[in-house]
């Protein structure tokens, strides 16, 4: 209740002075949503254990967006760029899992026989065709999460 007492003061005086609050940054085009750095199990590198490692981008605009040439990478370099025909619908996610598989139904594939992201800490980077970074994601293990939301 105190909050909201505060804000209605602030937007109060600011109406008063005629003066706007600042605005808040505007999302990213597309945005990592969850990052999933260790599989369950053994990490044995079984294709069902490498795709179970995956990081999950949301396009947050009101258009689709064509993902040709957009990139995903890791801190140390790994890089995947989407293909020309990845066509990410308004307010759509896509998945990208690490290891094999056949793209399509919200789902594309690094094709990697090794693991991506580190499981005690790692940084995910969006870029997008012209190599500028859109959004990033950083984390450090938890003994209670394989995973982090981003």
């Amino acid at each position: 209740m105190r909050l909201a007492s505060t804000l209605a003061a602030l937007l109060a005086t600011a109406a008063t002075l005629g003066t706007a609050l600042p605005a808040q940054a505007a999302a990213p085009a597309l945005q990592i949503v969850k990052i999933s750095y260790d599989s369950p199990g053994a990490d044995r590198r079984s294709n069902s254990s490498l795709n179970a490692e995956y990081i999950i981008l949301l396009n947050t605009t009101g258009k689709a967006v064509a993902l040709e040439g957009w990139s995903v990478r890791d801190k140390t370099g790994y890089t995947y760029e989407f293909g020309a025909d990845v066509l990410l619908g308004a307010k759509k996610r896509i998945t990208l899992r690490t290891g094999q598989g056949s793209d399509g139904s919200g789902s594309v594939y690094w094709n990697r026989k090794q693991y991506v992201w580190n499981n005690d800490q790692d940084t995910a980077y969006v870029l997008n065709r012209s190599g500028k970074l859109v959004d990033s994601c950083s984390y450090k293990a938890r003994s209670t999460s394989a995973s982090v939301t981003c």
